[in-house]
């Protein structure tokens, strides 16, 4: 298969590609916080595709995006009370509800279950691309599972060229993490996943909100609650080792890792050399470092390293979104002195 590059600039784009939807075909395209690999939600066959181009296990469900009231309305059952508070508030954005599902929804969707994860993308090219196709559109992020998500369209092409039919290319994402996921089918809403609608921000609107044991362990065969709940995920194919978010604690762990090939996601402002230094990004600048985390870490797996190195943010804002994808493509890393270690 030749994967098609559509540009969002050229006239008759989203009509291509919305073709190819309806069609039951496969096009990336961008959101607001990463690329999504899209299918047409109600076609069983075409969200197969999804999972045979990304080599994804059936027990991972995938999110439906939709661009409207009345659209979302016909993939999810009667909603909770906290539902209008947070539409108003957080929708379109980078916020997706784990509701009840209707019938219409396959249950290849939802990994079996009877709930479904749906969020309306504030990104007017995804917009486009689900009004023009008139159909609720299925997807994941635009990579092979577990590796590390795109946020520009050679990222996608570097994971699924040949593998899908098409991508709409509109250039970067501008959040560059996932969204955060917050499932409210309980007594209480749970937040799954971070992301840059922050803890904060949901605590403020519903007052209780629960973080999922970041350490818990999934039982595989009945589908996952949510993307993103695995231990090991966004991961680049060069092993990855965390410190502790200081310039003091990178330095001492560059100085302990210094024969071997090391490179580093290097905040701007520290004064650390590295074999390769990717130029991360003003430290707290939680915007900017979520925003260049994905490009940083395929930019140093492409140097041929032994070990990519990162400090983690703490846990406010979106810097707990940036230390969740870290911690996850490190592999669940524990706490070993003063370096993340996997595996330890």
């Amino acid at each position: 298969m030749q994967t098609l590059r559509l540009f969002a600039k050229d006239n008759g784009s989203f009509q291509r590609a919305a073709r190819i939807i309806r069609a039951g075909g496969l096009v990336a395209f961008p959101t607001e916080t990463v690329y999504g690999l899209g299918a047409n939600a109600l076609d069983s066959a075409a969200v197969n595709k999804i999972f045979i181009a990304k080599e994804r296990p059936a027990w991972d469900p995938l999110i439906v995006h939709v661009t409207s009231r009345q659209m979302l309305e016909t993939v999810i059952a009667k909603p909770p009370a906290q539902f209008e508070d947070l539409f108003a508030a957080f929708m379109p954005g980078p916020l997706t509800l784990v509701l009840t599902k209707k019938a219409s929804i396959p249950d290849i969707v939802t990994a079996g279950r009877q709930t479904v994860a749906v969020r309306l993308p504030a990104h007017p090219a995804a917009q486009q691309l689900i009004t023009a196709s008139g159909l609720p559109i299925a997807a994941p992020s635009a990579n092979r599972f577990q590796h590390v998500s795109s946020t520009t369209a050679e990222h996608v092409l570097a994971d699924l060229d040949g593998r899908i039919d098409a991508i709409l290319d509109d250039g970067p994402c501008r959040i560059g993490v996932e969204s955060t996921v917050l499932d409210l089918t309980g007594e209480v809403p749970v937040i799954l996943r971070s992301g840059a609608v922050t803890r904060e921000q949901l605590r403020r609107m519903l007052g209780h909100v629960v973080i999922a044991d970041p350490n818990a362990v999934w039982r595989q065969q009945e589908g996952l609650p949510s993307p993103g709940m695995m231990s090991r995920h966004y991961s680049p194919h060069t092993k990855l080792v965390l410190t502790e978010g200081s310039e003091i604690a990178l330095a001492e762990a560059v100085q302990k890792l210094c024969k071997r090939r090391l490179g580093a996601l290097l905040p701007t402002e520290w004064k650390i050399s590295a074999a390769e230094a990717f130029d991360w990004g003003q430290w707290e600048e939680w915007s900017t470092l979520a925003s260049r985390l994905y490009a940083g870490l395929r930019w140093l797996d492409r140097q041929k390293l032994e070990i990519i190195i990162a400090p983690l943010p703490p846990e406010q804002a979106l810097g707990g979104a940036i230390r969740e994808r870290l911690l996850k493509a490190s592999g669940g890393a524990m706490l070993a002195g003063k370096i993340m270690v996997p595996g330890s």
